[in-house]
């Protein structure tokens, strides 16, 4: 099968073209490719002709997206519709992955699959959403998978740093940090997303929307003080509200996604302290 990874040197895309390496997949990032170009991506892609693309290129800074709006809009909104035409064309499946964010955050209890997304908090959300309609408008065959709180292998010194990193790093220059308590959701080791990606594709999985991260619920409080405690650090993790921390985009309170359709993952904290152990092998 034909695979073509968009976004293949950002820090899940890393891990996208390592799990699917026996089937030599095409990995394309920004030196090859500038998906917001529509020209560019028919001409390039439609010569390539792949049977399947994997787009896990996305602008995914939501507090700069409240500034570059623009840019945000075209990287996860209008390209996505181009790239959704290209599949038209050439007939390829498409897997495209979208965020907890698009959903308002006020369902205590966590959002299915088939919730409509309305309202989202921020403009990162919002761009995310027009990504979505452009796919579930058109008549493809289509994997898109929502997914949340992201941390994997950093994989080039420009990308932007996940929240296990930024832990680490704070930790390393200080005694006390403090961290919200009252923002729930679940963590995803970026290795495990792209195994149950292969998964999805190689076991035929019905096309559609799919929520899938590692199992559990947490806040960004417990998952601060899980990643200090396996990495064995001494700083202390104090608890904060969201209101305490103001940040220039605004996060929803509950954005647990509720996996109904496939397997559950296994628990996050398994799944970071393999993390922990893979980054230190790496160093």
């Amino acid at each position: 099968m034909d695979i073509l990874i968009l976004g293949a040197k950002g820090m899940f895309g890393h891990d996208l073209m390592a799990v699917f390496n026996d089937s030599q997949p095409i990995g394309w990032d920004i030196e090859e490719i500038d998906i917001t170009q529509r020209d560019e991506v028919f001409r390039k892609i439609a010569d390539l002709s792949p049977k399947v693309i994997i787009n896990a290129a996305a602008y995914t800074d939501v507090d700069n997206a409240e500034t570059n709006q623009d840019l945000a809009q075209k990287v996860n909104a209008e390209a996505v519709g181009y790239l959704t035409e290209v599949c038209q064309k050439i007939k390829a499946i498409f897997i495209h992955y979208s965020t907890d964010y698009v959903f308002e955050g006020g369902r205590k209890e966590g959002y299915i699959e088939n919730n409509i997304p309305q309202n989202p908090v921020n403009f990162y959300g919002k761009s995310k959403l027009l990504g979505e309609k452009k796919i579930i408008n058109s008549q493809l065959n289509y994997y898109l998978i929502r997914t949340a709180w992201l941390f994997g292998p950093k994989s080039n010194p420009c990308q932007h740093k996940n929240f296990v990193e930024t832990i680490l790093k704070l930790s390393q220059g200080k005694n006390e940090i403090k961290v919200v308590n009252d923002q729930f959701g679940s963590p995803t080791y970026t290795y495990d997303l792209a195994l149950a990606t292969k998964n999805l594709l190689e076991k035929k999985f019905p096309f559609g929307i799919y929520h899938l991260t590692n199992d559990g619920v947490t806040n960004w409080y417990e998952f601060a003080k899980e990643v200090v405690k396996l990495a064995d650090l001494k700083t202390q993790i104090l608890p904060c509200s969201t209101d305490e921390f103001p940040r220039p985009a605004k996060r929803p309170k509950y954005s647990i996604l509720l996996n109904t359709k496939y397997p559950k993952l296994r628990k996050w904290e398994e799944a970071l302290k393999d993390y922990l152990v893979v980054r230190c092998h790496m160093k």
